[in-house]
């Protein structure tokens, strides 16, 4: 486990993670949520919707894959949590789009780090609450 050290006030670098429609479906596949909104236009904006959006849980996952980049194990993770704001709209093409995760260390203290996260697709924020505790070197 190679962890990392960060200071109270480090902003991290961002990361940016692309999100498709194929990936959409690996995910369905591999959690079970075959739910229609997150493949079918069509299903998605009779609900209400504009258009195919991806999982929650997917969002968060890729939230907490940045989170272990910046820890620098994914072992290092002792919490992390989120609430969702606004869903991920993922369009029709190969490029789908993106989401972008940056990071404040809120504090450092007793060999843990508190990370403030932001996530954000097409301009808006889509995680609110967003915070992660990871060990220390």
């Amino acid at each position: 486990m190679s962890l990392v050290s960060l200071e109270q006030g480090q902003v991290l670098p961002e990361q940016v993670f692309r999100v498709t429609r194929a990936d959409l479906v690996r995910y369905a596949g591999a959690s079970g949520d075959f739910n229609q909104i997150h493949w079918s236009d069509r299903i998605a904006t009779s609900v209400g919707l504009p258009g195919v959006i991806a999982h929650g849980m997917y969002t968060m996952a890729l939230a907490g894959q940045a989170v272990a980049v910046w820890a620098g194990a994914a072992d290092a993770v002792v919490d992390f949590g989120v609430r969702f704001t606004r869903p991920v709209q993922v369009p029709d093409t190969d490029e789908g789009t993106s989401v972008s995760f940056t990071a404040v260390v809120k504090s450092v203290e007793d060999g843990f780090a508190i990370l403030d996260l932001t996530a954000v697709c097409g301009g808006e924020k889509v995680l609110a609450q967003a915070r992660a505790k990871i060990k220390q070197v």
